[in-house]
C-alpha cells in the first residue's frame, strides 16, 4: 500500500502539487482507513489532505482519475510491466541476475538500473536529488534542454547501462533461448528509453520553470556578447552596475554586524561569575577579517572586448569589497593599469585602454608570452590572500600556451579563476581552455550579462 500512496503522491508532485512530508504521511493515513475499494471515497479522502486551493480540485480529480486508469497511471515497477507483458518468473529471475551483474561491474550503472527497474516515484527521487539538481542549476532556458537533458543522462549512468545491453542480450540468448532472450533485452532497452524519455520531460519542465521565474530572461542579459546592440550593451552595462550595489549594500550590512562582534558564551560565563553565575553582560568576540586581494589579468583583443570591459567595470565599482585590487591588460604584451583607474573616472580610464594606450591591440594574443612576463614581474607578491582571475578566450593563436604558469600562480594564491566568454563546446582549434582549466581553480564561463553576474558573484565569494 505504501508504494502505491507514494507513486501517487510523485504523479500529483509531476503536476505541480506541493506535497510535504507530514502530508504524505497523513495520506497514507487516510488511504488505511477509507481503502481503495472505492475510488470515489478514497479521491475524497485524499482530497482533504493534498489540495488547498479550490481551483486546484478539478486538477487533482483528472491526475487520480488518470493514475487508476489502466494502462495510463499506476504502471508498478519494471518487473510488474515485463510480468504483464507474458515473461515468466524464471525468465525475469535471470534477467534479475545479469542486471545485478552489469550495476556491480560497470561503474555508473547502478544508479541507471536503479531508474529503469524502479518504479516512477523511485525515478523522480532520482530527478529530485542533490546531484541532479546541481546539474540542473545553470538550466535558464528551453533551447538548452538537449545539453543538459544528456548531462543528466550521463549522471544517472543510462549511457553505461545501455552500452551493457549487448552483454546481457547475449546472456539471455544462451539462459533462455535466442527467441525469449532477444524479446526480453528489446523490452529492458524499451524500458531504458523509458527512463530517457521521463529524464527529457524533467528537463523541458524545468527550463520552463527556470525561464518563466525570470522576466529578464531571453532578454539582453541572455544575449551572446558579441549579438549585442547598442541599446542592448547599455541594459547589460545598468545590469552590472545593479548586481554591484547589491553586493556593495551586502558588504556594508556585514560590515556593520561584524563591528558589533559575535557573542562569546565563554567569555560571559566567566564574566557572569561577578553577578553570582548571572549573565547581566553579554562579552562579545570580535573576529579579525583580513580583506583579500584582488588582481586581474583581462585579455582586451577585439574577441574578448566586450567581456572584458563589463568586468573591468565591474571591478572598478566593487573595488571596497576588497582590500586592494590591481588591474592588469594584456594581448600580446602585459601593463599594469591600477594607476589609470586611480587617476581617472571610468569611462576615460576604459577609453584609453581601449585606444591603445596602455598595450598595443595590433597584434595577436599571445597569453604564453603575457603569462611568462606577469610571473617574472609580480610572481613574488602572490601570497595566500590574492585572488588572481584572468579573463579570456584561451586563443593562443597556436603559440606557446603556458599552461604550466598559471598552475605555478595557483600554487602561490589563494585562487586562480578564470572567465572564459566561451564555453566548453567551443574550446576546439588554437584553444587552450582545457589546459587552463586543468591548471586553474575554477573556470566561470561568461558568455552573457547574466553569465557575467555570475561570474561576479563567485568572484566575490572568495572574499569569505
Amino acid at each position: 500500500m505504501l508504494q502505491l500512496v507514494d507513486e501517487l503522491l510523485w504523479a500529483l508532485r509531476r503536476e505541480g502539487f506541493t506535497i510535504s512530508t507530514a502530508q504524505a504521511i497523513d495520506a497514507a493515513r487516510a488511504c488505511a482507513l477509507v481503502g481503495f475499494s472505492d475510488p470515489a471515497t478514497l479521491r475524497g479522502a485524499l482530497a482533504t489532505v493534498v489540495v488547498e486551493r479550490a481551483q486546484d480540485r478539478d486538477r487533482y480529480a483528472a491526475c487520480f482519475d488518470r493514475f487508476f486508469t489502466p494502462g495510463q497511471g499506476h504502471i508498478g515497477d519494471m518487473w510488474a510491466r515485463l510480468r504483464d507483458l507474458g515473461f515468466s518468473d524464471t525468465e525475469l529471475g535471470a534477467l534479475r541476475d545479469l542486471v545485478d551483474a552489469a550495476a556491480q561491474h560497470r561503474r555508473g550503472a547502478e544508479t541507471a538500473f536503479r531508474a529503469t527497474t524502479g518504479t516512477e516515484g523511485e525515478l523522480d527521487h532520482l530527478l529530485l536529488s542533490a546531484g541532479a539538481i546541481r546539474t540542473l542549476a545553470p538550466l535558464t532556458s528551453p533551447r538548452q534542454a538537449g545539453f543538459f537533458t544528456q548531462r543528466l543522462l550521463d549522471q544517472l549512468g543510462v549511457p553505461t547501462a545501455a552500452s551493457a545491453l549487448a552483454r546481457i542480450r547475449q546472456a539471455l540468448r544462451e539462459a533462455i533461448g535466442d527467441q525469449r532472450g532477444d524479446a526480453l533485452a528489446n523490452a529492458l532497452s524499451a524500458e531504458l528509453e523509458r527512463v530517457r524519455r521521463r529524464v527529457r520531460t524533467h528537463v523541458d519542465t524545468a527550463a520552463q520553470r527556470a525561464e518563466a521565474s525570470d522576466p529578464e530572461r531571453g532578454g539582453p542579459m541572455d544575449t551572446p556578447f558579441a549579438a549585442l546592440s547598442e541599446a542592448d550593451l547599455a541594459e547589460v552595462r545598468r545590469g552590472i552596475r545593479r548586481l554591484t550595489e547589491r553586493l556593495r549594500g551586502a558588504e556594508r550590512i556585514r560590515r556593520r554586524k561584524a563591528r558589533s562582534g559575535r557573542i562569546d558564551p565563554h567569555g560571559t560565563l566567566r564574566r557572569s561569575l561577578r553577578t553570582g553565575g548571572v549573565p547581566l553582560t553579554l562579552v562579545r568576540r570580535v573576529r579579525r577579517r583580513d580583506r583579500p586581494r584582488l588582481w586581474v589579468l583581462c585579455d582586451i583583443s577585439d574577441s574578448v572586448r566586450i567581456a572584458s570591459r563589463f568586468f573591468l567595470e565591474f571591478l572598478v565599482a566593487a573595488q571596497d569589497l576588497f582590500d586592494r585590487t590591481r588591474s592588469f591588460v594584456f594581448v600580446s604584451e602585459i601593463a599594469e593599469v591600477t594607476r589609470l583607474f586611480d587617476e581617472l573616472d571610468p569611462e576615460r580610464a576604459l577609453a584609453r585602454i581601449e585606444s591603445g594606450a596602455a598595450v598595443s591591440r595590433a597584434h595577436n594574443s599571445n597569453y604564453g608570452r603575457a603569462l611568462r612576463d606577469f610571473e617574472a614581474r609580480h610572481a613574488p607578491e602572490i601570497d595566500r590572500r590574492t585572488t588572481l582571475v584572468v579573463l579570456g578566450d584561451g586563443r593562443t593563436n597556436y603559440l606557446p600556451d603556458e599552461a604550466a604558469t598559471v598552475r605555478r600562480l595557483r600554487e602561490r594564491a589563494r585562487a586562480v579563476l578564470w572567465l572564459c566568454p566561451e564555453g566548453p563546446s567551443a574550446w576546439t582549434g588554437d584553444s587552450a581552455m582545457p589546459r587552463y582549466a586543468a591548471a586553474s581553480t575554477k573556470v566561470l564561463v561568461a558568455r552573457t550579462g547574466h553569465e557575467l553576474e555570475a561570474a561576479a558573484r563567485e568572484v566575490a565569494a572568495w572574499r569569505a
